[in-house]
């Protein structure tokens, strides 16, 4: 492929899924020790979840604990699993045009604020055959990284 007008700067977040979130949230608070920061839900997706972090600054990773509002409506944000893996990316309106002419199917909806505030949008799960590149069963959300974030790269970058 051609050379890419953007960077993939790290994870965000992963986004783990159940029908009940006091369970997950029982290993990832409790247990492990994450820290509870917030909460988020909306109809529209189908989701209510609690927002945990894991390290500080610019290392700080979310685990987002997701429950379905209604188990029995679309999306089923329960399956799978280990519902989305989250990337920062430094340009996303550059990286989705640039992804999108090189077959990447992106999920509906285009790129829109997500729970944590930054812009996002999402790579499907499955590829079609109009967009034969897809994330191969996984959903892989790309966020916009915040100025700090791509600063501190650029300078870990050029050292």
């Amino acid at each position: 492929m051609s050379d890419r007008p953007f960077k993939v700067l790290g994870i965000q977040q992963i986004a783990v899924s159940g029908l009940d979130k006091n369970r997950l949230r029982t290993l990832w608070v409790d247990t492990l020790g994450l820290e509870l920061v917030g909460s988020f839900q909306s109809e529209s997706e189908n989701v209510d979840e609690d927002i945990a972090v894991v390290g500080s600054g610019l290392l700080k990773v979310e685990v987002d604990l997701m429950q379905p509002l209604d188990p029995d409506k679309k999306p089923t944000v329960q399956h799978p699993p280990l519902n989305h893996v989250g990337l920062w990316i430094d340009d996303l309106e550059v990286a989705v045009a640039w992804l999108q002419t090189h077959g990447v199917r992106f999920a509906p909806g285009g790129i829109r604020k997500g729970a944590s505030g930054f812009d996002i949008c999402f790579v499907h799960p499955k590829a079609n055959d109009e967009f034969p590149i897809s994330g191969e069963g996984v959903l892989i959300e790309l966020v916009q990284a915040p100025p700090e974030l791509r600063a501190a790269f650029e300078k870990l970058a050029s050292a």
